[in-house]
């Protein structure tokens, strides 16, 4: 496989992970798989929460991809591509918006500050039920995700000020 064909797969599956999980936190992390996510989603102190694992399960997949890549060439650009969404994420979830790491820049205006706020409205609700914005590289526009709050509120969910987790 030429470099050009491999980093195009690369990219797509960045593009992909996104979908994947945008998926895997709306019916795993708020459906079964919630007693880890749940930690996410509650005051906690120290640098980790049991959320964490779930990066830990990324990474394992990023790492067999790797290792199948030595007799597979697609499988390392695979590799790649989830390697890739997962700094993008550890940049943009873990350090622009919950600050886990010292990363004070706090955007305002324009993409990066659609993506902060989606993700505190995100957290705005109580609990895993009645939650918006599961993705974390793509944010719905901020006003619809606040209809939807508004909705949620008037439908007797309790949601609180974003920015509270």
């Amino acid at each position: 496989m030429s470099w050009i064909a491999g980093l195009a797969v690369a990219v797509a599956t960045v593009a992909l992970m996104e979908a994947v999980a945008w998926w895997t936190h709306k019916y795993i992390m708020h459906g079964w798989g919630w007693g880890w996510h749940k930690s996410h989603h509650e005051p906690h102190t120290g640098k980790f929460e049991l959320n964490d694992l779930y990066a830990v399960v990324f990474a394992a997949i990023a790492i067999a991809l790797f290792w199948v890549g030595q007799d597979h060439p697609l499988a390392t650009w695979l590799g790649i591509g989830v390697t890739g969404y997962g700094l993008l994420y550890f940049v943009a979830h873990d350090g622009l918006v919950h600050k886990r790491w010292p990363f004070t820049y706090i955007p305002r205006r324009g993409y990066l500050k659609r993506l902060y706020q989606a993700h505190r409205l995100h957290h705005a609700v109580e609990g895993r039920d009645g939650c918006v914005s599961f993705g974390f590289i793509y944010a719905p526009p901020v006003r619809s995700l606040a209809a939807e709050l508004d909705r949620a509120r008037a439908a007797g969910r309790k949601v609180r000020a974003p920015g509270r987790d």
